[in-house]
């Protein structure tokens, strides 16, 4: 919805964008908040189900390869071994949104901590495992879901 109406998304920042996330996932979940402490930082996005983390996100403007890199590692900073459902969701200004998919689809393995690709779809959607910073044992899901907002 909010590629359909750019008025939505016009001006906006980060966190203006994280909330209209946020209205979307709260009547579906007794607790979803934002900008909440978790392990090692304030997470955009957390949803808690009966006492635990279900869901934990990052949302971020796309800047560039190596500031989505430092993306990954600020979400999985922030998550602790019981945390395996994630995502970074990526806003996207470029004229041309198709350069980027590819680096997403291509370069991601480049991440110190990337296991896996597990599945990914040509309209923006990604899914990858990676493993927690300090516990190679311990795999994390990260959805990267790619919003494409153009100047």
């Amino acid at each position: 919805m909010m590629e359909r109406h750019p008025s939505v998304t016009v001006g906006k920042d980060e966190e203006t964008l994280r909330d209209h996330f946020l209205m979307q996932l709260s009547p579906h979940f007794s607790s979803v908040t934002g900008e909440t402490f978790n392990m090692q930082g304030k997470t955009d996005i957390l949803i808690r189900h009966e006492g635990r983390n279900v869901f934990v996100a990052e949302c971020k403007y796309w800047t560039g390869f190596k500031a989505y890199l430092e993306a990954i590692d600020q979400l999985l900073s922030y998550l602790t071994w019981r945390d395996s459902k994630t995502a970074v969701l990526l806003f996207i200004q470029n004229k041309e949104i198709g350069p980027v998919l590819a680096q997403i689809a291509d370069r991601t393995r480049e991440h110190s901590c990337f296991v896996k690709s597990v599945a990914q779809d040509t309209h923006g959607w990604h899914r990858f495992r990676f493993h927690l910073p300090d516990d190679k044992s311990r795999g994390v899901d990260v959805t990267v879901l790619c919003f494409h907002f153009p100047r």
